[in-house]
């Protein structure tokens, strides 16, 4: 049994197995009309603290394909965050009951420190689905992209990210440095990678700036995220003031290689962190990242059933 509670839960090995199984299931739909039901008979249960598209849709669709059972409970329904005193019962309790019900837990909640307590108190596999620190799931489909792309992972591929140092940044940061790709991050000052996301590094194949221009320089992909993610809207006004400069648009485009391809994890604030000409362009492989999310989360189903 296995969590994948940060993309550092996983070897290079084991990235590359999901990767494949991805490849396959998507293969086996695609040339099939369906899949083979993998998750017969297993249910998922989905904690959302946090609202979402891509990730609900995307794992609700994934055990449906795969025989099985998706069951979507928010705050409201159980209180995930919550202990004696905040919510109705503890983190604990509520892993070891959903143990007794289902097969696999996702949660997309605020604090790392609910993954962390759900992975501790479960028999049955947890992933994370977002939380402060952490987005793995979002990583897996940015790789899965990136193969697609690229053929692979070959020597000298360059990934750069320009913006905020959030969880996105941080999954995406690790996975890339566990799997030797070359990458570079530029933030404002104060909005930098975490410390304690820098003590997972394993070599040096990272370079970290202040300047975006510096960070997309010979980048085979510029990727970015909202400046005002969930839980920080209270900071809108000085994040849009310290985020200036760092808006992925045709002109920061010119510095890296001429065809390089701009990822974005959703949802966009178009006109701030990046432009309707560049989201919309040519360059961008956006929504064909997003739609990674579904044949990524098949095969987390399979991979920890």
């Amino acid at each position: 049994m296995k969590h994948i509670t940060k993309i550092t839960d996983l070897s290079k090995e084991e990235i590359l197995e999901i990767l494949k199984l991805a490849v396959d299931l998507q293969y086996q739909y695609l040339n099939t009309g369906g899949n083979s039901p993998y998750f017969k008979n297993k249910t998922v249960a989905m904690i959302f603290e946090k609202p979402s598209l891509r990730t609900r849709v995307a794992f609700e669709v994934a055990a449906n394909h795969l025989g099985g059972h998706a069951i979507y409970l928010t705050s409201s329904d159980i209180l995930a965050s919550g202990g004696n005193v905040q919510g109705r019962e503890s983190i604990p309790d509520i892993a070891k009951n959903l143990e007794n019900f289902t097969d696999v837990i996702l949660a997309r909640v605020f604090s790392n420190k609910t993954i962390e307590a759900l992975a501790k108190n479960s028999k049955i596999p947890v992933i994370n689905g977002l939380c402060d620190l952490h987005h793995p799931t979002q990583t897996l489909a940015d790789l899965y992209t990136i193969s697609d792309l690229f053929g692979g992972f070959p020597e000298g591929l360059k990934v750069a990210y320009v913006g905020d140092g959030c969880n996105t940044a941080n999954s995406l940061f690790l996975a890339c440095n566990i799997l030797g790709i070359n990458f570079s991050i530029a933030t404002p000052v104060g909005y930098e990678v975490p410390d304690e996301i820098l003590k997972l590094t394993k070599n040096g194949n990272f370079q970290i700036f202040n300047d975006p221009k510096k960070a997309v320089e010979n980048a085979d992909v510029i990727y970015t995220d909202t400046w005002i993610s969930m839980g920080v809207e209270a900071e809108a006004q000085k994040r849009l003031k310290d985020f200036q400069g760092y808006q992925v648009n045709k002109d920061l485009l010119s510095h890296a290689k001429p065809n390089v391809k701009v990822m974005h994890c959703l949802p966009a604030h178009r006109g701030e962190e990046i432009t309707d000409e560049v989201i919309d362009g040519s360059n961008s492989v956006v929504f064909a990242q997003a739609y990674a999310r579904l044949p990524i989360a098949k095969a987390l189903l399979k991979f920890l059933s």
